[in-house]
Order: C-alpha cells, then sequence, then structure tokens
C-alpha cells in the first residue's frame, strides 16, 4: 500500500477547492477520501454602493492563495510539491450573478447570493412559472436588471456562478454541476437539464426587448456528477500556482454549488435524507421521495449533484451576529491584558450557553446582518432584545444567539415537517458551528425536534465534498449512492437527539420570535436603527 508522500508524488491524490462566505479552503485527499492535507484563505464581502460582493482580484488571490498554503503544508508535512493531481474539483456558494460580454470582460459587479434586490423579479418569475424563484437566483438577478432597464444587457454573452466562474478559468469550460445549474433557473428532472418550457416562457417575456441573445444561449451547460467536465489548462495552471510545479491536463468533475458539496460530504443524498450547512448563513437540504404539493415562497427546489429532487430551507443569516460578538469579547480581554484564542474563546461561549435557560430568559435575538428573504426584509440590522424583565446574563445571551441564528431557516422546514408531512430520518450537520461537540447540535436538533448527525469533518464542509466529488469521476461504473456509502462505512459518526426541555424552551423563543417580528422588520424598514 502506497504511503502519503507516495499517492501524492505519483499525483495520485485529489483536490477540492471551496470558495465559503468567510474562507476559501483547499483540500487534498487519497482516493478512499482520507484528508492529506488543507489550506484556507479568510476574506470577507464587502457591501460596495448597497451591493454585496466581492472584488475580481480578491476572489483570485483567494484561489491562489488557498492552494499555496496547502502546497506549503504538503512540502513540510511530506517534503514534497504537488506536481500532479488525479482530479480536481471546483465548489462555491450558490446563486448570484456574474454576466460577461462576447470579449469575457465583467459587465458588473459580482452580485452575491446575500443581494435581496430583485423582490419585483422574483415575484414575477414565481408567478410566471407557477415555480419558486428566490431573490438569490441567478435569474431573478437577470430579470431585474431587465426591469431595470440596465445597459449592460445589449453586451450580454454568458452568465454563471461564483464555481462556474472558477472553473471557466482553470478549464476554458463553460459548465456547471447540475446542483449549482438549479439555483440559476428551474432544472426538469427527466432532461436533468434546463426546464424548457420555463425558457421559452421567459424569452416570450422579454421578447419586446430585442435583445441579440435567448436564455438558453446565456447559461452553462449543465453536467451531472461522474462527468468529466474539462481539463486543466496551461493557463489555468499557472493561475491556480503561479510557481509552476502543478502541470496541465488534470481532470475537473463539474463544478457544484455549496449545497450540493454539502450533501456529499455527509452522505445526505438519499430519499429522506438531509444535510444542514451553517455558518454565515444556514440551509437546511431535504431529498424529497416526490415534488411538493405547493409552491412556498421559504422553499427553493434545487438537486441533488446526481439529479434528485430536493427541497431547500435557505437563511441569508446564520452565524455573522455571534461572530461579532465573539469578536467584541476578544477584544474586551485583549484591552485586560487576556489573549485568547478565537477557538478557545468560541468553544468556552458555546458550552455556556447550554447552562442558560431553556427559553434564553427572555432574551431575543434577530441575527440579520443582510436582508432575509424568508421575511420579505431587504436590508439587515441586527437587533438584540432585553426586555426589564429578561434574565440577562452571558449564558443566555449567547444561547439566544444560537438560537436565533437557526430561527428563519425553522421556519422553511417546518413547512416541510407540518405542511407537506415530508419525514426527515436524520439530518447531517456540518459547518463552524459544529466544531464545538455537543452545543449547535443538541439546539438543532431540539429546534428541528429531528435527530442531528455530526462527523469530525463537519468543520471542512464542502471543500471535502467538492474533493470526493472529484474523485467519483474515477470511479463513475457504481452509482454516487453506492460510492458514498464505501466511503463513510467506517465515517466516525455522533448523533444527538433532540431534548424535552430544550424542544419546549426553543418553541417559547420561537412564539416571541415570531410575535415581534413584525416590529422589528418594521424597524429596520423605516431606516429608525442606526445612523442614516
Amino acid at each position: 500500500m502506497l504511503s502519503e508522500k507516495n499517492i501524492i508524488e505519483n499525483g495520485e491524490a485529489i483536490l477540492g477547492i471551496e470558495f465559503g462566505s468567510t474562507r476559501i479552503k483547499a483540500v487534498l485527499i487519497n482516493s478512499t477520501g482520507k484528508i492529506l492535507a488543507t489550506g484556507i484563505f479568510d476574506w470577507e464581502n464587502h457591501l460596495d454602493k448597497g451591493i454585496w460582493t466581492y472584488y475580481d482580484n480578491e476572489i483570485l488571490k483567494g484561489l491562489q492563495t488557498a492552494y499555496l498554503n496547502l502546497s506549503e503544508n504538503v512540502r513540510e508535512k511530506y517534503q514534497v510539491n504537488i506536481k500532479k493531481l488525479s482530479a480536481i474539483g471546483i465548489s462555491a456558494m450558490m446563486h448570484g450573478y456574474l454576466p460577461f460580454d462576447r470579449k469575457d470582460k465583467q459587465l458588473t459587479e459580482f452580485r452575491t447570493w446575500r443581494n435581496n434586490i430583485t423582490q419585483q423579479a422574483s415575484k414575477e418569475l414565481t408567478t410566471l412559472f407557477q415555480y419558486n424563484i428566490p431573490q438569490r437566483w441567478s435569474i431573478a438577478h437577470l430579470y431585474q436588471a431587465i426591469l431595470n432597464n440596465e445597459p449592460h444587457l445589449n453586451e450580454l454573452n454568458h452568465i454563471t456562478t461564483l464555481s462556474g466562474y472558477i472553473h471557466w478559468k482553470l478549464t476554458n469550460e463553460k459548465v456547471l454541476g447540475i446542483g449549482d445549474a438549479s439555483g440559476m433557473f428551474p432544472i426538469d428532472i427527466k432532461t436533468k437539464s434546463y426546464d424548457s418550457d420555463m425558457i421559452e416562457a421567459f424569452n416570450q417575456l422579454i421578447r419586446d426587448k430585442n435583445y441579440p441573445w435567448k436564455l438558453e444561449q446565456l447559461l452553462p451547460k449543465v453536467l451531472v456528477a461522474g462527468e468529466i467536465a474539462g481539463k486543466l489548462t496551461q493557463d489555468g495552471a499557472r493561475l491556480l500556482d503561479p510557481s509552476g510545479n502543478l502541470c496541465a491536463n488534470i481532470p475537473f468533475c463539474p463544478p457544484e454549488g455549496d449545497a450540493g458539496t454539502g450533501m456529499i460530504a455527509t452522505n445526505s443524498i438519499k430519499e429522506k435524507t438531509g444535510n444542514i450547512s451553517a455558518g454565515t448563513s444556514a440551509f437546511a437540504m431535504i431529498v424529497l421521495e416526490h415534488e411538493l404539493s405547493n409552491v412556498y415562497e421559504e422553499l427553493d427546489m434545487v438537486m441533488t449533484p446526481a439529479g434528485k429532487l430536493v427541497a431547500m430551507a435557505h437563511s441569508n443569516n446564520c452565524t455573522s451576529d455571534i461572530n461579532a460578538w465573539i469578536s467584541l469579547f476578544s477584544e474586551c480581554l485583549y484591552h485586560f491584558g487576556v489573549n485568547i484564542y478565537s477557538e478557545e474563546l468560541y468553544e468556552a461561549l458555546f458550552l455556556l450557553a447550554l447552562k442558560g435557560e431553556s427559553n434564553c430568559g427572555k432574551l431575543l435575538s434577530y441575527g440579520f446582518y443582510s436582508g432575509e428573504h424568508n421575511i420579505g426584509l431587504s436590508e439587515g440590522c441586527p437587533i438584540f432584545i432585553h426586555p426589564t424583565n429578561a434574565n440577562f446574563n452571558l449564558a443566555n445571551f449567547m444561547r439566544a444567539h444560537i438560537y436565533s441564528a437557526f430561527a428563519a431557516m425553522k421556519i422553511g422546514v417546518d413547512i416541510l415537517q407540518k405542511k407537506e408531512n415530508v419525514h426527515i430520518d436524520q439530518i447531517f450537520g456540518h459547518g463552524g458551528v459544529f466544531k464545538t461537540t455537543g452545543v449547535a447540535q443538541k439546539i438543532l436538533a431540539s429546534a428541528l425536534n429531528t435527530p442531528i448527525a455530526t462527523m469530525k469533518t463537519a468543520g471542512e464542509g464542502g471543500a471535502w465534498g467538492i474533493a470526493l466529488l472529484a474523485n467519483y469521476i474515477n470511479k463513475c461504473n457504481t452509482s454516487l449512492e453506492d460510492y458514498l456509502d464505501k466511503i463513510f462505512a467506517y465515517a466516525n459518526i455522533s448523533v444527538t437527539h433532540p431534548d424535552k426541555e430544550i424542544i419546549q424552551g426553543y418553541n417559547a423563543y420561537m412564539k416571541q420570535y415570531l410575535k415581534n417580528l413584525p416590529i422589528v422588520k418594521k424597524a429596520i424598514e423605516l431606516n429608525h436603527l442606526g445612523y442614516n
């Protein structure tokens, strides 16, 4: 059996890179899914002239730096340089709008999933298609640009997502995995491509504009898991690894969205299974046995990387407000001469949260850093409420913020469970919020009244998931489900069950959360809060 060093030297390792909201992560694995090395690059989005965006130079710098960090870790650990790889996969935040002209010039800023600026387009397209089109989706951004009469539309040649953009830069192929594509435009389950009737309806809707393009000409080609989606070009190799060590001609799997790679990273692609990815945003992905009976604005209909129907309960906000408060606590400690690693501070405060009262001592948190489509909020402003009769202490404070992190997402999951009677055997959780053992898991299991499973790779998330998909192009003589079952056969899985006391406390919290929500929303919308 080859050593890990030999695997890397022989070019048999697999690379996955995921562009998350606050971190770009590169993961190197072997053919059994074992992680050999990782690399990271931390970044943040910008609110620029009312648009949440990442700048192009940051995207490319992040790609190179995450890979460089990985390469340095490989060199330190194994004393080798990465020259060849068995396969590569790219994943990123889904949705958004990246438009280009015929000369491949970017026509607008990158409009990310976090923006809630397409309400009119979202509503009109949902009515036209009789299919929920959330504000985040690429087609909503495109149609809103049309409604706004934006001048770039006459020059438009193609649009894509962030994963599609990076993949195109590295391979010169304008393609997209079916999971990420399903967040651009609705997918036909039978053809596993864009719904042709809806495309025709859209073309008819805008025919009076006389644009020099049809919608089908703009969208990237749809591919499913197991298909080869191109190979690393010479230019792509130099872009990824400016040192020149990495050779070209390495095959790629289809680029995917973070929702799809989250399903892969938790082996949640079979019916009645699901996963929750929790970070800057939170979304629950539940694989369905059949289509839903109604259209719900709170639920997206998307696909697994293999093309199975999934209901997504998405919230734009999850841990950003928690991160901001913990940063403040860290700053406070620093001024008292106490330096503590952020990981230690997170763990201590998360564990303290479990000592708080089950109803958070009547404290309430609304962590709306950005707008929240689930409640029709176009702009964000985090709000913390502590009534005079509340028990205001640190344990309750932390507990209220963890409760709040999952509250908006729970609205969508409740529709699935209570209105559509969708049975969920178990949900896998992944993302940094689950790193502290037994805290977020216990709260989330109780919030959804469903067992939550986590693994040691919970913090690696989608970067590991896209590496597994890249590895699958070498093993696609078997089904994706069987392939993942083998990968996860010996996984160290921990299952947390709902707690009766927390269920009662969370329900009491949600009752007050929803009762006060219209007031909170109105205050934000009227700009009564903060500086103007």
